[in-house]
């Protein structure tokens, strides 16, 4: 069985940092790409960033230059730096093996909140 488990949601003002974790149990998915969305108040599914099969990170445009992916073993990391209350959501890990990466993923994580505070 696939499980995918996030952690180090929480709540900081603007301009903080948090990073979050997503251990996979189950699988490697080495050839798989493996990043995060988020939805926020509106619920729209957004793109957050991605690792793919082939080690290059991927970035939604509104977090370029502010979040960093990363990946060690079975986990994958979000780094996220200087947070804003825009980036108020629920964060989901994602494993998506088509790699087309249109908000339907294989395999998701149960998410974990991020709220950020002007």
């Amino acid at each position: 069985e696939v499980r995918l488990v996030e952690s180090g949601g929480g709540s900081v003002q603007a301009g903080g940092n948090l990073r979050l974790s997503c251990t996979i149990f189950g699988d490697t998915f080495d050839d798989s790409d493996v990043g995060w969305y988020r939805r926020g108040p509106s619920n729209a599914c957004e793109l957050v960033a991605y690792v793919g099969s082939d080690d290059r990170p991927h970035y939604g445009d509104s977090v370029k230059g502010r979040f960093t992916i990363s990946h060690a073993k079975n986990t994958v990391y979000l780094q996220m730096n200087n947070l804003k209350p825009e980036d108020t959501a629920m964060y989901y890990c994602a494993v998506d093996l088509d790699a087309d990466w249109d908000c339907e993923a294989d395999y998701w994580g149960q998410g974990t909140q991020v709220t950020v505070s002007s």
